[in-house]
């Protein structure tokens, strides 16, 4: 097995695949990237069992054969690599010698029959997306998983593929994330998947706010994504999500319309004196007006007023403030609207002009 590629022709497929790659591993061999040359090509896939990840590239002077190779090594060989410089790997043995200039390097091996890897998945759906649109609804969204959760179910996002939608759903039990955005493929029925936490961070990291498409195929235990050269492969939370059009409160008619820089900045300032453990604050609202109130145990407190265009009058509820910036940082627009029913009671908040974003945060009682 032999492959010659300029350095940056190389590091952008190695950049791709590394992050899958576990520091700590089961096994010998996931911390390797399985190395793929053939018909001209060099393919690397890294996985740590649940996630796979294969990035490819051209290669103009290439010997067929496959091996796996030190992944971290590897990417910080080619990394350190000054610029334009032409990398040279060669199986020798059970060794491999990356060659670049006057450096040279020789890397353990393991056979590529002890590696793991993802065969052909049973493909239920396919969907085709741009790749800036799904990469705008899972960076709106993906900041509410819950993170190392008992409700296994909780800790990713859920992907809901309905007749002309999609939508992506993360929540952790306090706050909720909702990303819909149109569709044109035929769906032959509503499918539900959960990925888990780290396939959609990977994802994210991927995507770019490009024109291209994306491909995905929904499988019964999988999902993969097709985008270029690359091919990702993540296996599926198996567990029920929770009912999220439930939490989605209903009959919230009291509506508060404000500007979304005015509100977060007001946020900031008021969250200096919160409660460090509970970050809670008050929402008060009165006719034309938002008051933001917060205090901690040292009786320090934090009086914010801003203008609204509310009819609402006499109404308090207690928010974490962090939930509460989070979900305007993932909003558009200049004008948000706040829907609250009463004092103990979820608030809804969304673009004025827009409900294809939405976040549901839960009352916190001060």
């Amino acid at each position: 097995m032999r492959f010659s590629l300029q350095r940056e022709a190389l590091l952008k497929p190695l950049q791709q695949v590394v992050g899958v790659v576990e520091r700590r591993q089961t096994l010998p061999v996931l911390a390797n990237l399985l190395v793929n040359v053939s018909d001209g090509r060099v393919s690397f896939t890294g996985t740590d069992l649940e996630v796979e990840m294969v990035a490819a590239a051209a290669t103009s002077t290439s010997e067929a054969g496959e091996i796996t190779i030190p992944a971290r090594k590897l990417f910080d060989i080619c990394r350190a690599l000054p610029d334009g410089v032409n990398v040279d790997v060669k199986l020798n043995g059970d060794r491999v010698v990356v060659t670049a200039g006057r450096s040279r390097f020789t890397l353990a091996t393991l056979p590529a029959s002890e590696f793991p890897v993802v065969d052909n998945i049973e493909v239920v759906e396919r969907v085709e997306l741009p790749e800036a649109t799904l990469k705008n609804l899972m960076d709106r969204t993906a900041f509410a998983m819950a993170h190392q959760d008992v409700r296994y179910y909780l800790n990713g996002m859920l992907v809901d593929l309905r007749e002309n939608a999609l939508r992506c759903v993360a929540t952790d039990g306090h706050r909720l994330a909702l990303g819909e955005t149109a569709v044109q493929a035929k769906v032959s029925q509503r499918r539900q998947i959960i990925i888990p936490r780290k396939g959609v961070l990977e994802l994210q990291g991927l995507f770019e706010n490009g024109d291209g498409l994306v491909e995905l195929e929904f499988g019964k235990n999988h999902l993969r994504v097709r985008r270029g050269d690359v091919q990702f492969t993540s296996k599926l939370i198996d567990g029920r999500f929770p009912d999220y059009e439930a939490v989605i409160p209903i009959g919230a008619d009291k509506e508060v319309r404000i500007s979304r820089d005015e509100l977060r900045t007001a946020l900031q300032r008021a969250a200096i004196l919160s409660n460090e453990k509970y970050r809670g604050v008050k929402l008060d609202v009165a006719p034309s007006r938002l008051g933001i109130i917060a205090h901690n145990p040292e009786q320090e407190e934090a009086h914010e007023e801003l203008e609204a265009d509310t009819s609402v009058s006499d109404l308090s509820v207690g928010f974490n403030v962090n939930y509460l910036l989070d979900a305007l940082g993932a909003l558009s627009g200049e004008m948000v609207l706040l829907c609250l029913r009463d004092g103990q009671s979820s608030c809804l908040l969304r673009a004025v002009d827009s409900d294809e974003s939405r976040h549901v945060v839960m009352p916190l009682r001060l």
